[in-house]
């Protein structure tokens, strides 16, 4: 089976890369700043004043389908995979999906309208312009269709500007999109990327008189950069959510939720549980049911010392482990387990690496407590105070509202895996820009937005 999917990716992508050494990369993209810029805001204005809201909503809509349509999502989830090896080919479908299926689109603005003595005030959201989106490795194809969707949706211009470890899977994925987008009639151009990422680009892009807004998905320098951009911005702040699992949880459920949401695309979602706090009564039993579920567990302390020197460089994740699976971990420290494995999982004191680390690997630390309120204290402490995302598995109200509040994470999942909060089984609209740092939370078309006010005196009061 593991040959027959690695014949597969490598397929795919033969077949990728033979089309864009044919066809030459997408007309949606350009080697300099001004002519990505200037392209997308010609495209912009024709947008804005000249689409009806149900125009914008039939090329949403036909964006959908064409991205649904054959082996697209399948294409460009072996691409990503392949390009930056990070994470797990099925999960990669499932969030292309995702993305394309549950992003919100037009439907989702309404008109906010006040009568009153002195007249009429409208509130409606209007578009910033022209959007700089800079996307990530971990997530550069689902951010696109993500980000597409919803800022096109409000009637913007984007510029894309993609991380470098992922430029092949974000143009094409990007080529899809533009195809649809002309296809459907919407003015070439409204969607634009760079080709040559570099700091050097991604600084004349941020600083560019044609950009209006920065939205920023990536490490803390991207995010520090869009912030001090002098613009606005939409910053997604780092995360290391917690999850607590107390002696009221149904020990089953939780033990698969957690194995689920941890090992989810090989960890790399940063709404994913990176960190556990359990119990000690249920802690045995809930530990027995995870190695049911797909947790390999990690005892001997020389082994942990080999794990810990392969995934960590100078406190920081290394790299070339990052999204990798639990299996091709173990397998570099000299253990082989079957691909079945999918969160290896250690035992682990509260000031340890694992735990105060994000890791962004399926690698799941094991944390004994006395009861719910050391849970909560070490939460805390573990979250460093991100207010990103944790979750928690209980049945008692009391102990899942007491850690909501306290927490105050732009995400608080209760009884499910994490992804469920992006849409994977929880009835929410989708994201994959978390915008803490700045405060939108999982990104909507509302807010790639600005509110205007818009105010007639003396008329339109009917009673």
């Amino acid at each position: 089976m593991a040959m027959a999917k690695e014949q597969l990716i490598e397929n795919v992508v033969g077949r990728v890369l033979s089309l864009l050494g044919e066809e030459g990369v997408s007309s949606c993209g350009y080697e300099k700043v001004d002519e990505a810029v200037a392209a997308a805001g010609a495209a912009q204005k024709a947008w804005q004043w000249d689409f009806s809201l149900e125009a914008r909503m039939r090329v949403v809509d036909r964006l959908r389908r064409d991205l649904l349509e054959g082996d697209v999502i399948r294409e460009v989830s072996a691409l990503t995979l392949e390009e930056t090896g990070m994470g797990r080919l099925d999960d990669k479908l499932i969030k292309k999906r995702l993305a394309v299926e549950k992003t919100p689109g037009p439907e989702f603005f309404a008109t906010k309208a006040t009568s009153g003595d002195h007249g009429l005030v409208l509130e409606e959201l209007s578009p910033f312009g022209v959007i700089a989106s800079i996307t990530p490795s971990t997530n550069p194809v689902a951010s696109v269709f993500n980000n597409t969707l919803c800022m096109i949706s409000g009637g913007n211009g984007v510029v894309f500007a993609p991380h470098p470890g992922a430029v092949k899977s974000t143009l094409r994925a990007l080529e899809y999109v533009t195809r649809s987008l002309e296809a459907s009639g919407a003015p070439s151009g409204l969607v634009t990327t760079l080709t040559q990422p570099s700091m050097e680009n991604l600084g004349l892009l941020m600083e560019h008189r044609g950009i209006q807004l920065i939205s920023a998905t990536g490490g803390p320098g991207v995010v520090k950069a869009a912030l001090s951009s002098g613009k606005p911005a939409v910053g997604a702040g780092p995360g290391n959510p917690p999850v607590v699992v107390d002696e009221t949880a149904d020990l089953r459920a939780a033990a698969r939720d957690v194995i689920l949401g941890c090992s989810f695309d090989n960890n790399l979602p940063c709404i994913a549980e990176k960190e556990l706090f359990a119990v000690n009564c249920i802690a045995d039993e809930l530990k027995k049911h995870m190695l049911e579920s797909g947790a390999f567990e990690l005892k001997d302390p020389k082994d942990v010392g080999k794990l810990m020197e392969l995934t960590l460089r100078g406190g920081a994740p290394n790299k070339a482990c990052v999204g990798k699976s639990a299996p091709w971990l173990l397998e570099q420290i000299g253990l082989k387990v079957g691909g079945d494995v999918r969160v290896i999982l250690v035992e682990t004191p509260e000031d340890h690496p694992f735990v105060q680390v994000e890791m962004l690997m399926p690698l799941l630390p094991l944390v004994r407590v006395a009861d719910f309120d050391e849970a909560l204290a070490a939460s805390l402490r573990a979250e460093h105070g991100f207010r990103h995302s944790a979750a928690i598995h209980s049945t008692h109200v009391v102990h899942m509202s007491r850690m909501a509040r306290a927490m105050e994470t732009t995400i608080f999942t209760k009884n499910a895996p994490s992804y469920a909060s992006i849409g994977v089984g929880g009835d929410c609209p989708t994201a994959f820009t978390i915008a803490t740092t700045t405060g939108q939370g999982p990104t909507t078309p509302l807010s790639f937005c600005r509110t205007r006010r818009c105010l007639l005196h003396g008329a339109f009061r009917i009673v």
